[in-house]
């Protein structure tokens, strides 16, 4: 029987590649190299075993997101959250690939990342928002706006077939991997502060 940590990656590959809905009992089964009735046997349901495979994957990117430095300025805290953001997502595709798959279905799935990562993420960059909301250095921004003015953006490190033919080399060294991330979080955080104090103009 595999262990748990290749049970965990095999259902992680599933997920990220089939989605939730298509990874059948049956299939992730096929896949583990496992009897059909091994999942709920082991971990009561499949639901359960996607909280499995989330916590174990996603609780280890959490980990490497740096914390926000209370001595820093707080665009520098910005930037590097949203830098090492972009640089895990690179490190765990899979992890993204489900988390993107995820975003757009109103389940009980969402809110469990929501309450579990996204949140964390996301109250770390508040903190530093407010500030420099409160200073004047970028307009008050809705949070769901600002979510998706972030996020999108990392996949310009995962679409790796529509960068190489962009020109990006082919295969990215750790070097490379790390400048992009720092050149797509200097471009997200440069536009937000370039907003400054003025609020957006709704359109008509």
């Amino acid at each position: 029987m595999p262990e748990e940590e290749s049970i965990l990656r095999g259902g992680l590959e599933a997920f990220a590649e089939l989605g939730y809905d298509r990874a059948s009992a049956r299939e992730l089964a096929r896949r583990l190299g496992v009897s059909h009735n091994f999942i709920n046997d082991r971990y009561g349901s499949k639901a359960a075993f996607w909280r499995a495979v989330v916590d174990s994957a996603m609780g280890a990117q959490l980990a490497l997101l740096p914390e926000p430095d209370p001595a820093a300025d707080d665009a520098e805290n910005l930037r590097r959250l949203i830098t090492g953001f972009y640089r895990v997502a690179a490190d765990t595709p899979l992890v993204a690939r489900l988390f993107v798959d995820e975003l757009n279905q109103d389940t009980e799935r969402l809110d469990y990342l929501y309450e579990n990562y996204i949140g964390v993420v996301v109250r770390n960059m508040t903190s530093s928002i407010d500030g420099l909301v409160a200073a004047g250095r970028m307009a008050p921004i809705p949070m769901d706006v600002l979510f998706f003015a972030i996020v999108p953006t990392v996949s310009g490190m995962l679409d790796v077939p529509l960068a190489r033919r962009l020109g990006r080399s082919d295969p990215a060294s750790p070097e490379r991997i790390a400048a992009t991330a720092e050149s797509l979080a200097s471009l997200v955080l440069n536009g937000l502060l370039g907003t400054e104090a003025k609020a957006p103009t709704a359109t008509p």
